[in-house]
C-alpha cells in the first residue's frame, strides 16, 4: 500500500498542547481535518498525576473515549465514575462532565468527536 495514502495514525514527534482551563492537561490531535477525515477528529488526552479538566459541556455534539492506560475520575452529569484502561466512556452532547487523575501515573484516553463546524464548548467553572 502506498504510504502517502495512510494517514497517521501516531505521528512521531507530535506536539502536545496545554488543554485549555487544564491543568496538567495535554491534548494531540492524531487525524483530523488536515488529514481529510471527513466525518470525525481522533485526539489523544493526558492528565499527569494532580491534573484535572473542568467541568464543560458541548451543547451540539456526542463524543466517545477510550482509556488507554492509568486511572481517572469522570463527572458525568451528577455522577462520578471511576475509569480505567481498557474501558470506554459515550458522552451525550449538554452533558456536564470533567475529568481528574488522582492517581501517581499518567492517564492517556482517546476521544472522538464529530467533525462538525457547531462545535463548541461552554466552560461551567
Amino acid at each position: 500500500m502506498d504510504e502517502g495514502l495512510l494517514p497517521p495514525l501516531h505521528r512521531a514527534g507530535l506536539e502536545a498542547r496545554p488543554v485549555e482551563r487544564g491543568e496538567k492537561a495535554f491534548i494531540q490531535v492524531l487525524i483530523g481535518p488536515e488529514d481529510g477525515a471527513p466525518h470525525f477528529i481522533l485526539r489523544k488526552f493526558t492528565l499527569l498525576p494532580g491534573g484535572r479538566i473542568p467541568k464543560h459541556k458541548h451543547p451540539t455534539i456526542e463524543h466517545e473515549q477510550y482509556v488507554l492506560s492509568g486511572r481517572m475520575k469522570v463527572l458525568l452529569g451528577d455522577e462520578v465514575r471511576e475509569v480505567q484502561a481498557g474501558q470506554a466512556v459515550f458522552i451525550p452532547p449538554e452533558t456536564p462532565h470533567a475529568y481528574l487523575n488522582e492517581g501517581e501515573e499518567a492517564v492517556e484516553f482517546l476521544c472522538i468527536i464529530p467533525k462538525t463546524s457547531a462545535y463548541a464548548t461552554e466552560w461551567l467553572e
